[in-house]
């Protein structure tokens, strides 16, 4: 992987290569790629197959694989790995029951999301329903040019960060309404900053619209904020009208806990 080689080029002596190489296999498993062999693990990775073979047999010593015949899949106790930070993350252990009442306000699915390698990391979620093709949860990552929570969170960074992540981001347009255009997009993250949400209309996936808004802590935004509903059922204005004012008080209540960036 590229950050696997840029990390080794650094020459840190205390930077563990074969964990960083177990990581990146345990990463490359997800809701499309399951189970996997050898050979589709060396490719998503772009390590050497002896190397995800050694890999995907400790994981599966320690417990956190399981293998039948030439496929590997994940077994439970990966979950551990993740509820080690929801069990001490004040955030989304703070998040969650004000996610859960907002849901049942609207009656729509609300998420928490946070920025994470030019990724919006989902760290708390509420669902009535499943409105997209993938299944979304704590954990689960998205773009941040076509989704709401990301934009949101973009446009709280400086310009010169924003123009960064714009240039080392393959922007591929996952519908025909996805704005990919770099400059158009910093035009959209100034917009989202001065009004203080985002709205996503069918750019991430077609029949999706969502709305985030930003979750202020000491540092600047640490978080964002989201509903997400089918556009069939929800107009642009009712976003704005009936969803933006309990989701920007949500927002205010994380807020008002005084966090720092997770």
């Amino acid at each position: 992987m590229q950050d696997l080689a840029l990390l080794d080029a650094n020459g840190d002596p205390d930077f563990m290569t074969s964990l960083a190489r177990g990581l990146a296999v345990l990463r490359c498993f997800s809701d499309e790629r399951r189970p996997m062999t050898i050979a589709q693990a060396s490719r998503l990775t772009g390590l050497s197959r002896p190397a995800v073979k050694r890999c995907l047999h400790t994981l599966v010593r320690l417990g956190y694989a399981a293998q039948e015949g030439v496929h590997y899949a994940l077994r439970p106790k990966v979950l551990s790995l993740g509820y080690a930070y929801l069990s001490s993350s004040t955030l989304a252990m703070r998040a969650q029951p004000l996610l859960d009442e907002l849901r049942d306000e609207l009656h729509e699915s609300c998420s928490l999301g946070v920025i994470e390698e030019d990724e919006v990391y989902y760290v708390a979620r509420a669902e009535v329903s499943r409105i997209m093709s993938i299944a979304l949860r704590a954990g689960s990552r998205l773009p941040l040019y076509c989704t709401s929570m990301g934009r949101t969170l973009l446009a709280g960074q400086p310009r010169a960060t924003q123009e960064a992540y714009l240039r080392r981001t393959d922007l591929k347009p996952l519908t025909a309404n996805t704005e990919t255009d770099p400059a158009m997009l910093l035009g959209v993250l100034r917009h989202v900053a001065d009004e203080g949400y985002a709205i996503i209309d069918q750019e991430l996936e077609l029949g999706l619209r969502s709305i985030a808004v930003p979750v202020l802590g000491r540092d600047g935004v640490m978080a964002a904020v989201n509903v997400g509903t089918q556009s069939a059922s929800v107009s642009l204005a009712e976003l704005r009208s009936r969803f933006l004012p309990p989701l920007r008080r949500v927002a205010r209540e994380l807020a008002a806990g005084g966090l720092h960036n997770p």
